[in-house]
């Protein structure tokens, strides 16, 4: 029997959804597990290069579907590189899946589960779903998907799917409270917080970080927002406290990533003449450590109304880095509870840019206050987020699932062996 995880991209792809996933397929392997990770052979920012269909890296195997490569530009695209990925996802559990086997479906492309519902089933295979993100939610909230017999059809057709699955997996208790409250059994359902390697990002002392150098920050109080200019975040409030700020010549914001509104975000710095705002694009992964080193306080930023529907995972790097967080949204949502109950951060309403200048302000002029957060953002780390923690909880997990799948594998093959005469009552 073998654990099969399915995902948009693997390893060696950066993005978020897929470090997480090859981070638990490579620590299932170091366990003797039987692994393999079923992908696509594009990058998520480079439509140019493509990976090899099939590849042994670090004791898995990965099977790269020949799925279309529009890319992230444009949402029709988007649509038929998720469409693809579908069909061929479908087709290759209904010709490599074996009985007793145990499919991890992520969330990338949305619905997965959907599609793998009946081929697994067929096969007599088990689905795990592994919700980094909520969809349809997220589509329908962002107005990707209008509300109607569209959105009602995919909500209903996306429960039906984890009431088949042996088990739905939420990275915060938010998340599988909501499902609970529609209808998922509260025991087909489990929480295991995100991670992030403990051991390649941690604290790093400002005068030893390179970047600060390099970039021209050494006696700069820096501001960072460092990851997705994505849809579900919001920027109006930071730009807002960078307006107010601007003045200040020993502070920096700086922005590190790409997305959906980078764009607006550089006409919008333009426009206002936010000379005090540094962009940078998305940084090699071997510089994680000290991208996420190099800002004094980072910005984190989710619409509210996607709160139980969405984690930004950066946030576990910038526990991991030892730095506090500055969180835009719901006050009494996941991230701004976590920063508060452990002091390693403030959270802001949508819209207060003053109060956010001002946080930035006491931690800029407050060097005792910001070493004590930084220490508490770390601590926190090590108790609740490493990747150790993570992956022995999923590991935990699918070692009870593959035992009861032997069982049954066993007993049907018992009944098999026994003749149709002894099975019947006579």
């Amino acid at each position: 029997m073998k654990i099969i995880l399915a995902n948009r991209y693997l390893y060696p792809d950066e993005s978020a959804t897929s470090r997480m996933t090859s981070s638990l397929a490579f620590a299932l392997a170091r366990k003797g597990f039987d692994v393999h990770g079923l992908t696509s052979r594009q990058f998520h920012n480079d439509r140019v290069r493509h990976l090899p269909a099939r590849q042994m890296t670090n004791g898995i195997t990965i099977h790269r579907l020949a799925t279309s490569g529009f890319g992230r530009d444009r949402l029709w695209g988007r649509a038929l590189d998720y469409l693809t990925f579908h069909l061929c996802a479908v087709l290759w559990v209904l010709w490599h899946a074996r009985p007793g086997d145990i499919c991890v479906a992520c969330t990338d492309p949305p619905l997965l589960s959907v599609s793998l519902a009946l081929p697994l089933r067929l096969k007599r295979a088990r689905m795990v779903n592994w919700l980094h993100d909520l969809f349809p939610e997220v589509a329908l909230e962002l107005s990707v998907v209008k509300r109607g017999r569209a959105g009602r059809a995919a909500l209903a057709l996306r429960d039906w799917s984890l009431r088949r699955a042996v088990c739905n997996v939420a990275p915060i208790a938010q998340m599988a409270r909501f499902l609970e409250r529609r209808g998922i059994p509260a025991e087909r359902l489990a929480v295991v917080h995100h991670w992030s390697d403990g051991a390649a990002i941690r604290p790093i002392p400002r005068q030893a970080n390179p970047l600060r150098r390099d970039w021209k920050l050494e006696d700069t109080f820096v501001v960072g927002y460092s990851g997705n200019f994505g849809r579900a975040h919001e920027f109006d409030t930071i730009l807002g406290a960078a307006a107010r700020l601007k003045n200040r010549d020993d502070i920096r914001f700086l922005f590190i990533g790409g997305g959906h509104k980078r764009a607006a975000i550089e006409a919008e710095i333009r426009a206002q003449g936010l000379d005090n705002v540094i962009l940078k694009p998305l940084q090699p992964r071997e510089l994680l450590a000290e991208t996420l080193g190099l800002a004094d306080v980072h910005l984190v930023s989710l619409l509210p109304p996607l709160e139980p529907f969405v984690i930004p995972s950066k946030v576990y790097g910038i526990l991991a880095a030892g730095r506090p967080t500055l969180f835009v949204g719901d006050l009494e949502g996941e991230i701004g509870l976590i920063l508060q109950q452990h002091r390693c951060g403030h959270a802001v309403a949508i819209g207060d840019s003053e109060t956010l200048a001002r946080h930035i302000l006491d931690l800029r002029d407050s060097p005792q206050r910001l070493s004590e957060m930084a220490t508490s953002a770390r601590r926190l780390f090590d108790t609740d987020y490493t990747e150790d923690r993570g992956s022995r909880e999923w590991i935990e997990l699918l070692s009870r699932l593959l035992t009861s799948a032997a069982g049954d594998v066993a007993s049907r093959k018992a009944s098999a062996a026994i003749p149709a005469a002894e099975r019947s009552p006579p």
